[in-house]
């Protein structure tokens, strides 16, 4: 098996703003691995908070000599020896991963959704997300994801409520709120969910800074809508640390390293009793097509990357009527568009 890969800077069709920062680009590495003329394909993508960026990527991938398997079923073999090569690394981890999963799908001629034995009609609904913005901007995005039947709305900011009242004026669709560690008190954090208790809110993702875990627990047994924790769960090992403080976990391709550890997660997380949303950061098609294939494991889903930039690399599963819809392409199920 062959290894390359190249840089690209995904571009952000709206400027991106979260409680604590705001960017109108993402870097990313794409990965390819090839055996015997066929091609899987992966991608790295690093938004600031995970740490990584080109020169990590680059020297990471750099270390790996995929010459040695010829192989490439010997899964278990090929992504135990990545894993060695050096700790940390998630994202560029995760972009060998989905290019090895792409590339046996592709020999076996089936999606990977069919090997893992899921139902594509299980698919749950994506949100949208609507980044921390004006009123008159955030009115113009809701109205250009009339489609969807959820919104993501990032809160975190001294304008939270007014960010509320805009959405309630125009739209009652539900919503999920993702404040990104925005709250850092928590009774500040039980006032603000008890405001949204009746705003037809499906859930509150990382209210609260991630170390703050005793201050979850308080804040999960008074809140009346369900705590999810993601900055706060990065891989299987967290599952147990956080279980007693939240109702469920977002689980993204980029934080756990790619799909094997992803899977595992989420029937972990589902042992615990959690809920599971399967999320992205922002990516091509590729890397949000790959989480795809594991959405019908899932209770929620927020796979909208590759639909907030405007220099997508690949043709991938599609969100129809807000719903996540698989196609039958082999491996992740994606195309390489002609560039």
């Amino acid at each position: 098996m062959q290894l390359s890969f190249y840089q690209y800077e995904l571009q952000l069709k709206d400027t991106f703003n979260l409680s604590s920062s705001s960017r109108n680009s993402t870097p990313a590495v794409m990965t390819e691995i090839t055996h015997e003329g066929v091609t899987g394909y992966g991608e790295a993508a690093m938004p600031p908070y995970l740490g990584e960026n080109y020169d990590t990527v680059l020297r990471f991938l750099s270390k790996v000599n995929l010459s040695q398997f010829s192989d490439p079923f010997l899964l278990e073999d090929i992504l135990l020896y990545i894993d060695e090569i050096d700790s940390g690394n998630f994202a560029a981890k995760a972009s060998l991963d989905i290019a090895l999963h792409d590339l046996v799908g592709k020999v076996i001629g089936l999606p990977l959704y069919k090997i893992l034995g899921l139902n594509k009609i299980k698919t749950p609904y994506s949100s949208f997300t609507i980044g921390i913005d004006t009123p008159e901007i955030i009115k113009q995005k809701i109205s250009n994801a009339s489609s969807f039947k959820i919104l993501k709305i990032k809160l975190g900011s001294e304008n939270d409520k007014k960010i509320i009242e805009t959405i309630r004026q125009i739209t009652d669709v539900p919503i999920c709120v993702d404040v990104n560690q925005g709250w850092k008190n928590k009774v500040f954090a039980l006032e603000m969910i008890n405001y949204l208790a009746d705003k037809n809110v499906l859930f509150v993702e990382q209210p609260l800074p991630k170390e703050q875990l005793d201050d979850a627990k308080w804040l999960k047994n008074k809140s009346p809508i369900q705590i999810i924790a993601d900055e706060a769960v990065q891989t299987t090992s967290d599952i147990f640390k956080i279980k007693d403080s939240y109702h469920g976990i977002n689980i993204k391709l980029m934080k756990c390293g790619g799909l094997r550890t992803a899977y595992e997660m989420i029937l972990f997380a589902k042992k615990m009793g959690l809920k599971v949303m399967i999320g992205c950061m922002t990516e091509t098609s590729c890397a949000v097509s790959a989480a795809a294939q594991l959405s019908p494991l899932c209770d929620w889903a927020d796979l909208d990357g590759n639909l907030l930039i405007n220099n997508d690399l690949y043709d991938g599963m599609k969100i129809i009527d807000g719903k996540i819809t698989l196609n039958n392409f082999a491996g992740i199920g994606i195309k390489k568009l002609k560039t």
